[in-house]
């Protein structure tokens, strides 16, 4: 069996009497970028600094390729962080910057500087070596920040919401970079974020956490597509969670379930005839926001729910605004529901699907 790149052994962190990650497992392959995705205060960065070793678990055992490292300083683990604060020097200039590393343990300045030019290359800032960290863009220092980490060819790459203090454009266009350039160097990425879409765009895996647990472990779209619980459901993506006595008016069976809002398809004429394969259910439009791309409506059914619906803008819905207050009829497949486990953190084991 393939030893993982980095394995929390049934994890625990405490601070006095908070319970800041609450026997965590999990298994992150070698060459994967996984995601640690969660709101504030869920225990993912809490696991980032105990695998950086910025942090001692209170219970438990951290490994980097099948080694345990729980004791160990940062700088005798094979890892390199980059933060969401770059964290460069700024009196340096940027090959300054990228090389500091070997400088520390002791590489010869010629022996430094093609290395330092590679990394450059590698995030696409050749020939910016001369400049000083205040003459780059956001986006600049952010690769500036990466280089300065792929330089000590670490075997794992640890990324603390790096994106977060980026406009919306740069950050997605940093999103595409980063995963490039894990794919090119073939080393393991494990990327923090609070940004779901994020997540979804990158990661090879990711686990949700919440309340110091992780609730789901797998590839983005199992993740997106097939939710283990109502926090799941709702953290990942924007969800419909209907619950008992509407789900039983609709497919005749009393547990909750979930449907993503573009599954369903809303008609304001009389709706395709029903049969045993969908759900249908009529409401009154409550709200209508045109996004671009799409518009989005809550529409209010039976049994105090209101469902989200989208529509693709296909041709410009310049009357769509006169949608509200009217009835509408929504349709949706029921193979598209999908019905959640009670409770929390069902799924607290790595590796699991």
């Amino acid at each position: 069996m393939t030893t993982s790149a980095v394995t929390l052994a049934d994890v625990t962190k405490r601070f006095g009497d908070v319970v800041a990650v609450d026997g965590v497992s999990l298994d992150i392959a070698h060459g994967e970028f996984f995601s640690l995705l969660g709101p504030s205060g869920s225990g993912k960065t809490t696991c980032l600094r105990m695998i950086a070793g910025f942090e001692a678990p209170t219970e438990g055992r951290v490994l980097l390729h099948g080694e345990d490292v729980t004791g160990l300083a940062p700088y005798q683990r094979n890892v390199n962080t980059v933060f969401q604060d770059y964290a460069l020097f700024p009196h340096m200039t940027v090959h300054e910057n990228v090389g500091y590393g070997l400088k520390v343990r002791g590489v010869s300045k010629t022996d430094r500087s093609p290395r330092i030019d590679e990394a450059l290359d590698l995030v696409h800032l050749g020939g910016f070596g001369d400049r000083k960290p205040g003459q780059l863009s956001g986006g600049q220092r952010q690769r500036v920040a990466l280089a300065r980490a792929l330089i000590n060819r670490p075997r794992v790459i640890l990324l603390d919401e790096p994106l977060g203090a980026l406009d919306l454009k740069l950050r997605h266009a940093m999103q595409i970079e980063l995963k490039s350039i894990q794919r090119d160097v073939g080393i393991t990425f494990v990327y923090v974020t609070h940004d779901q879409e994020e997540a979804l765009n990158m990661s090879d895996r990711l686990a949700v956490f919440n309340l110091g647990r992780i609730e789901q472990i797998g590839p983005p779209q199992s993740v997106y597509e097939a939710p283990r619980n109502e926090f799941v459901a709702g953290f990942v993506g924007v969800s419909n969670v209907v619950h008992a006595g509407l789900a039983e008016a609709l497919t005749g069976r009393a547990a909750p379930f979930t449907v993503r809002p573009e599954k369903i398809s809303l008609y304001v004429a009389d709706a395709p005839p029903a049969d045993v394969s969908t759900c249908d259910v009529s409401g009154t439009v409550v709200d209508v926001i045109y996004l671009g791309m799409f518009t989005r409506y809550a529409v209010e059914v039976a049994h105090d729910t209101t469902l989200e619906v989208v529509r693709q803008n296909v041709e410009a819905p310049s009357q769509d605004r006169g949608l509200f207050g009217a009835t509408v009829n929504l349709q949706w497949d029921r193979d598209a529901c999908r019905y959640l486990s009670e409770g929390s953190a069902e799924n607290n084991q790595g590796g699991t699907q």
